[in-house]
């Protein structure tokens, strides 16, 4: 019957890519020249938490006329989800989205900007011919005051105690070897096996292990293996930080993810960044934003989401985690779409962008995952 399941799921996964009419995504190579000229881009304008993101594997990319600024993209029902924010100086940003939206309009395309920030925010409010909704809210740290948080809460100082008495040591791992790649691949598939849904992509892309260069890799380990990691993408313009993933293995003991937190907190504080963000909490309201202002429909939806869907994705769990080490502010983050009423195709490209296929495949494919777990734990029993 396992097996039965395992056959399942896999062909599942290729209808999703076959019966839409949809290629695999692309691979982009690091050494790839556009590849290169996006990360410079980035390096020197990154100011969206997501910036850095756009380098990962299935982005593609679009770059101005004058070749001072990129946009990260996919392309889902003919919605061009955009990762973010357009790449730029923040003058060019007017002229720019003007640009790029002009490109997907002669392509039959319609643009989303996902997670965009503050500076798109400003950009678009009020401007006619395009809707805008909220997300949800991001935490985020000036590292400096991290010291300060962990004496203030006996909690957290409990968690990073028992992680340290059960012989974590939290490494920060410079040049990688394969051997290296190896053992975080491993800890990492074992991570996604225990997840609800089959790996998700585009902002929550889990294979960036080949994609290293710029990024800060802590590593926890007990007896010499690994059993969780921590990867942070940098936010150059905003002399930030953003954690990427925060991984634990299934030997974890309580408070390594807390363990590895306070490695990167500490270590970037060190080397003078001033702000840290753990990225997107979806649905959650803690930021002063204008999720009232949200379509009915979608606050429905979202609503509706929230409350019945953490079988998959536990959204009030995570934003419980993040708002335990209390973040000096929570920032709204956004979907603007040049549309004038955001619509349910425009967020079926979002779900299809992170599914890499039709999202209802992934949710069958979820609660297959889910029947062939209890089969197989039934069975061992």
């Amino acid at each position: 019957m396992g097996l039965g399941i395992n056959a399942v799921v896999e062909t599942l996964s290729r209808l999703s890519l076959v019966k839409f009419g949809r290629s695999a995504p692309e691979v982009v190579s690091w050494n790839r020249p556009t590849t290169q000229s996006a990360r410079r881009l980035v390096l020197r304008h990154g100011w969206n938490a997501t910036a850095y993101q756009i380098l990962n594997p299935g982005i593609s990319h679009w770059f101005s006329a004058a070749g001072d600024a990129v946009v990260g993209y996919v392309v889902r029902k003919r919605v061009r989800v955009v990762a973010g924010a357009p790449v730029c100086a923040i003058e060019r940003l007017p002229d720019v989205t003007r640009e790029f939206e002009r490109d997907a309009d002669d392509s039959g395309q319609t643009v989303c900007y996902f997670c965009a920030e503050a500076r798109l925010e400003s950009h678009y409010r009020g401007t006619n011919g395009y809707s805008m909704v909220q997300l949800g809210s991001q935490p985020a740290w000036d590292p400096v005051r991290w010291p300060q948080i962990v004496r203030g809460r006996p909690s957290l100082r409990g968690q990073l105690n028992r992680a340290h008495n059960k012989g974590v040591a939290i490494e920060r791992w410079f040049a990688l070897s394969a051997d290296n790649i190896t053992e975080l691949q491993r800890c990492l598939d074992q991570w996604l096996s225990s997840r609800g849904l089959p790996p998700l992509h585009f902002l929550v892309e889990p294979e960036t292990l080949s994609h290293l260069a710029d990024r800060r890799v802590f590593v926890a380990r007990r007896g010499g293996n690994v059993i969780g990691f921590l990867l942070a993408s940098p936010i150059p313009k905003r002399n930030g930080w953003l954690v990427e993933q925060n991984v634990r293995g299934p030997s974890a003991s309580n408070g390594t993810s807390e363990l590895l937190l306070d490695a990167v907190m500490r270590s970037v504080a060190a080397d003078g960044a001033t702000y840290v963000t753990l990225g997107l909490a979806p649905l959650s309201n803690l930021a002063l934003g204008t999720a009232a202002e949200n379509p009915l429909w979608l606050r429905v939806v979202l609503g509706w989401i929230r409350a019945h869907g953490r079988r998959f994705y536990n959204f009030e769990g995570l934003e419980s985690f993040k708002a335990k080490f209390q973040p000096d502010s929570w920032e709204p983050v956004y979907a603007i779409s040049n549309e004038a009423r955001f619509s349910v195709a425009t967020l079926y490209a979002i779900a299809a962008a992170f599914s890499e296929g039709p999202p209802a495949v992934l949710i069958l494919r979820g609660i297959l995952k889910a029947i062939r777990t209890e089969v197989n734990w039934l069975l061992g029993r």
